[in-house]
C-alpha cells in the first residue's frame, strides 16, 4: 500500500546556516508523521522555487499541502490531483491560502492562528517605541563619535498622546493591552466588531479609518490582507494622517502602497514609519520601496515579528499534527479557515 504523501512547499526552518534545505533538520515532521512520504519542495541554493515544474512534480500524488510563504494555485492544486484532503498555512494569515480558489474546490484549509501572538505584539511595541523614543538616531550619533541628547530629536510624553489600532484581532489586543498602556488613550478601527469589544480593553472604537488616522499620533496595523485592505494605505489615507505621526506594520507588506508611503515621509506628512513587512517579501527587489529603506526616520526589520525559538517549535509542532488529523480522519477545529467544508 502506498504510503500518504505530505509536502512542505517551503520551509524556512529547513534551511541550514550555509543557506541549503537540510531534510535531517525535520525531525519533529518525521516524529508526528510516521509512515508518511514526507517532501520538500525544490530549492535552487538560494531560495525555493515558488512556481516551477519541479514543485509541480513535487505536489503530484500528496494528500496535504503545506505552505508557508508560497500561494496556492490552480496549477498547484491541479499537481497534487483528486486525492488533496488539506491545504495548511505555516503561519497566522490567510492570504497565500487563496480562500476562494480552496473553496471552490472545496478543499479544507487551516492555518496556526495564535501561535505568535506574544511574538508579534511585543515586535511591534519595539518598533513603536523605537520610533518614539528617537533610538536609532541616538545609536548611530553615539556609536559615530557624538555624544549628543537631542540627536534624532526631543520625544513626546506619551500619556498626552493617541495609539490608533486598525484590526482589533488577537494581535491587536494584545497591542492594546501592552503598548496601550503607555499612551493617554486608544483608538481603534475594526469594521467586524461592535464598540464593546474595544472598550473592554481600555479603548475606543471608531467609525472610519479616517477618523482612526486623523486622531492617532502612532497608527500601528494589525488586520488581514483582503480585496478591502489591499493598499488601503494610500495616498488619501496619508493625508488624512495627524502631521507627525508614526506608522507601523507588523502584518502584511501589501497593507501600504509604498509610493505613497515614500511621498508621506519626503514631504514630511508623517513623522516616520517602522516596518516589519513588505510585498514583495523582499522590498530590495522593488525600486518603489527604495526611497522608503534609505529614509533617515525609517525603521525595518526582515518579516521576523512572529519570530522565537518557542514560536517556531510550537508552529511547526501544531502543523504536523494537523496534519497527521487529516490523514488519520480526525476532525480540527482550531484553526479552520474553511469551516463549511467537509
Amino acid at each position: 500500500m502506498t504510503s500518504p504523501a505530505v509536502l512542505y512547499t517551503d520551509p524556512a526552518w529547513l534551511i541550514t546556516a550555509a543557506g541549503h534545505p537540510d531534510p535531517v533538520l525535520a525531525g519533529i515532521e518525521q516524529q508526528i508523521l510516521t509512515g508518511v512520504d514526507l517532501r520538500f519542495g525544490p530549492h535552487d541554493g538560494h531560495r525555493y522555487l515558488h512556481d516551477d515544474s519541479a514543485l509541480h512534480a513535487a505536489a503530484d500524488g500528496v494528500q496535504v499541502l503545506v505552505v508557508y510563504r508560497c500561494q496556492v494555485t490552480r496549477e498547484l492544486l491541479d499537481a497534487a490531483g483528486p486525492g488533496l484532503k488539506a491545504v495548511i498555512r505555516q503561519g497566522v494569515g490567510v492570504d497565500n491560502l487563496n480562500p476562494a480558489l480552496l473553496a471552490e474546490r472545496r478543499i479544507p484549509a487551516y492555518n496556526i492562528p495564535d501561535y505568535c501572538v506574544g511574538e508579534v505584539s511585543a515586535h511591534t511595541a519595539t518598533l513603536a517605541l523605537a520610533l518614539e523614543r528617537r533610538l536609532i538616531p541616538q545609536h548611530q550619533g553615539l556609536t559615530g563619535g557624538t555624544f549628543d541628547i537631542y540627536a534624532g530629536g526631543v520625544p513626546r510624553r506619551l500619556s498626552e498622546h493617541t495609539l490608533g489600532i486598525v484590526g482589533f484581532g488577537r494581535i491587536g489586543r494584545a497591542v492594546a493591552r501592552h503598548l496601550g498602556a503607555f499612551y493617554g488613550q486608544t483608538l481603534v478601527f475594526d469594521p467586524y466588531l461592535g464598540a464593546d469589544l474595544p472598550a473592554g480593553y481600555g479603548a475606543r472604537a471608531v467609525a472610519t479609518l479616517h477618523d482612526l488616522l486623523a486622531a492617532s499620533d502612532l497608527v500601528t496595523l494589525h488586520c488581514p490582507l483582503d480585496p478591502s485592505t489591499d493598499g488601503m494605505l494610500d495616498v488619501e489615507a496619508f493625508r488624512h494622517m495627524r502631521a507627525g505621526a508614526y506608522l507601523v506594520n507588523a502584518a502584511r507588506g501589501r497593507l501600504i502602497d509604498p509610493d505613497a508611503l515614500a511621498g508621506a515621509l519626503a514631504d514630511g506628512r508623517i513623522g516616520g514609519a517602522a516596518l516589519d513587512v513588505f510585498s514583495p517579501e523582499n522590498p530590495h527587489t522593488d525600486p518603489r520601496w527604495k526611497p522608503v529603506l534609505e529614509h533617515p526616520a525609517v525603521l525595518v526589520t526582515s518579516h521576523r515579528a512572529f519570530l522565537s525559538t518557542e514560536a517556531e517549535l510550537s508552529s511547526r509542532r501544531r502543523v504536523a499534527q494537523i496534519a497527521r488529523d487529516v490523514l488519520d480522519g480526525r476532525p480540527v477545529t482550531v484553526g479552520r479557515v474553511l469551516p463549511g467544508l467537509r
